[in-house]
């Protein structure tokens, strides 16, 4: 008798064990591999998150939200020369959705003439040409990349133009990079996350949809 007592408490602890597991969405998933092209060298920092260098925001603890509100992430280049001035760049690529980026490289956060002793160390200060803009990718429209490219500037004054002032979206930024001769970056990584709202949809990370409505740009 007390055989079979201990026998069904041992399956009853395994059962609920496993639920527990099951249950569990706080998993920490790497990008699919064609989106890890840009993983060279950089880390991105968030508060409770982590490095999210190449990773996609887990759905636990209301993560897919808290990004949207938090400010600016710990930016570290550790391979950065201490005596050189670097420019920071965030941008969307996915605006207002990856299947129809009609408004891509969306700026979300700009800063010129970074120390390279600052940066090696996450401290990004300098001239901000566009102040830090918290990832919001709007409703329905799937996943979306949040890119973190690092250049060196070597001495030039940057600026936007007028034009590129009125507006984050749709931001020619490869003209940007010709205009001040700005090669290959010299470190870079992305994350990605969708609408805290649209995580019962249950979307693959790679994958792309088309927004119902669609919604502004962010």
């Amino acid at each position: 008798m007390r055989l079979a007592v201990a026998a069904l408490l041992l399956g009853l602890t395994m059962v609920a064990t496993g639920d527990e597991g099951d249950k569990d969405p706080c998993v920490y998933e790497a990008l699919p591999d064609n989106d890890t092209v840009l993983c060279k060298g950089l880390k991105v920092f968030y508060p409770e998150l982590g490095n999210l260098g190449c990773m996609v925001v887990p759905e636990c603890n209301n993560y897919r939200q808290k990004i949207t509100y938090w400010t600016e992430p710990i930016v570290k280049f550790p391979g950065a020369l201490d005596g050189a001035t670097y420019i920071l760049v965030m941008v969307d690529p996915d605006a207002p959705s990856r299947s129809s980026p009609k408004a891509r490289f969306w700026r979300h956060w700009l800063v010129t003439d970074i120390k390279g002793a600052d940066v090696k160390k996450g401290k990004i200060q300098g001239q901000e040409l566009s102040p830090y803009q918290p990832p919001s990718p709007p409703a329905q429209s799937g996943f979306h990349r949040y890119q973190f490219f690092v250049y060196l500037q070597e001495g030039k004054t940057i600026s936007l133009l007028p034009k590129e002032n009125k507006t984050r979206g749709s931001w020619n930024m490869d003209r940007f990079l010709s205009r001040f001769h700005l090669g290959e970056p010299e470190a870079s990584t992305q994350f990605m996350t969708q609408n805290y709202q649209d995580t019962l949809h249950h979307q693959a990370p790679g994958g792309s949809s088309e927004p119902k409505d669609k919604p502004e740009p962010r």
